[in-house]
């Protein structure tokens, strides 16, 4: 198998080299790394081949700043990149963040919908769009993962914009499942799930322990459990709207009119406030999501895969021993009550004959009448992209629900020229 990382520098970069190549169907694959960064990439691959080397593996690695000088002949190509600058430290993510904040609109992640998802889409969409282009030339058969935030806008944009067969991959599904797993007291290898939604607003429609429903002992521990001490926003969903939602409090309360629009209601669900920091990359901590404390640090990790599917995914295509994961992918069909050629997030079988996602049928009509609020500022911001519409770029940031919940459309208006203006010639395109 010849698998191309696009952003190869990255914390996903490695990690998922190593889960790969701790598939023992997989140790002779040639991972082929890019990035822009040269410094990175090449430490990277130094690190990865020593990796290599002490495990006496047969694989190849390699490394280009180019992604096109790697596509020819791959088989999975899988994107973890942030276009104009760090994912979330620097410039133009601190704008990103620091101007809604001025406006009275505060962001954590500032990665999914709401201002800062919607400008991180427009500055990311064409970038992520030419791989796909570049594929269809170089190794029109491939599959691309991508990992990049906004997901669902990205997987969106790649599946309207290009022929490539592509899925987007997130570790919320699996991270919030071992959470409710904990709460109920019962071994997760034991626990049997269903869930579906949109990406980081997927709903935990069914947990079960040997057939016994845990969602009782789940709610019991609603107001009680440690692992709920941080995650009030969640539970508090859960009390109002019936299902636990995936991705963390933090995440979410950026999603909804509810938790954010106050001091006081932050306080009150434990929220904090992103500092702001410019001039040097903060610790990782997103990568204990994949399931792994400890990224490397010095030391040569041992053959040990991490809670991500994608090392799962590429084996279910080489050896044609299917494997089912949560994927982002378009709806087609598989979510009733929610808009059809939009993105969802759904259980999918992968094996060699590639992606094929499940029917779920109808959520619960609050759960998918919340992913609508969403899913509304994702056709938009789609839209703006294809079509260059600095309109519709707009429609999509007035749309988000905390944004129209906190400002009127004027001071949304001049919110939004402000940081159409600081993102510079990240925005060029559009004219």
């Amino acid at each position: 198998m010849k698998i191309v990382i696009i952003g190869a520098a990255s914390g996903f970069g490695g990690r998922l080299t190593m889960d790969i190549l701790s598939c023992e169907a997989l140790r002779d694959s040639h991972i082929a790394l890019c990035d822009l960064n040269e410094k990175k990439l090449q430490s990277t691959r130094a690190y990865l081949q020593a990796f290599v080397d002490h495990h006496k593996l047969p694989a190849k690695v390699s490394a280009a700043k180019d992604f096109r000088d790697m596509l020819k002949g791959a088989d999975i190509v899988v994107s973890s990149v942030s276009v104009g600058g760090p994912s979330y430290w620097g410039e133009p993510y601190c704008s990103e963040v620091g101007i809604p904040r001025k406006y009275g609109i505060d962001q954590v992640w500032a990665d999914t919908v709401g201002v800062g998802g919607v400008f991180r889409f427009l500055r990311t969409g064409p970038v992520q769009l030419s791989f796909c282009l570049a594929m269809e030339k170089l190794c029109p058969e491939a599959i691309l993962l991508n990992y990049t935030n906004p997901m669902s806008m990205l997987t969106w944009l790649h599946s309207a914009g290009s022929s490539i067969r592509n899925t987007g991959l997130c570790h919320s599904v699996q991270g919030t499942t071992k959470r409710l797993a904990r709460v109920a007291g019962v071994p997760y290898e034991e626990v049997s799930y269903q869930v579906a939604g949109i990406n980081h607003q997927a709903w935990v429609l069914a947990i079960r322990h040997h057939g016994e429903d845990l969602y009782p002992k789940i709610r019991a521990a609603a107001d009680t459990h440690e692992e709920f001490e941080k995650d009030r926003v969640r539970v508090e969903m859960m009390k109002q709207f019936g299902y636990f939602v995936t991705e963390s409090s933090e995440h979410n309360s950026e999603y909804l009119p509810y938790f954010r629009k106050t001091a006081a209601s932050r306080k009150h669900y434990k929220l904090r406030v992103r500092k702001l920091v410019q001039d040097y990359e903060p610790p990782r901590e997103w990568l204990k999501d994949s399931g792994i404390e400890d990224d490397g640090g010095a030391k040569i990790p041992p053959l040990q895969r991490s809670h991500e599917y994608a090392a799962g995914i590429i084996e279910a295509y080489a050896t044609n021993q299917p494997f089912v994961y949560w994927g982002n992918v378009m709806n087609h069909g598989l979510i009733d009550n929610l808009p059809q050629d939009c993105c969802v997030e759904v259980p999918c079988l992968v094996n060699a004959e590639g992606i094929h996602p499940c029917h779920v049928g109808r959520l619960p009509p609050q759960c998918a009448a919340l992913n609508r609020t969403n899913i509304n500022v994702h056709e938009l911001a789609v839209e703006a992209v294809r079509r260059k519409s600095r309109a519709a770029a707009f429609h999509a940031v007035a749309l988000d629900p905390l944004t129209a919940a906190t400002l009127t459309l004027p001071r949304i208006r001049e919110m939004f020229d402000e940081l159409w203006a600081a993102e510079g010639d990240l925005l060029a395109y559009f004219d």
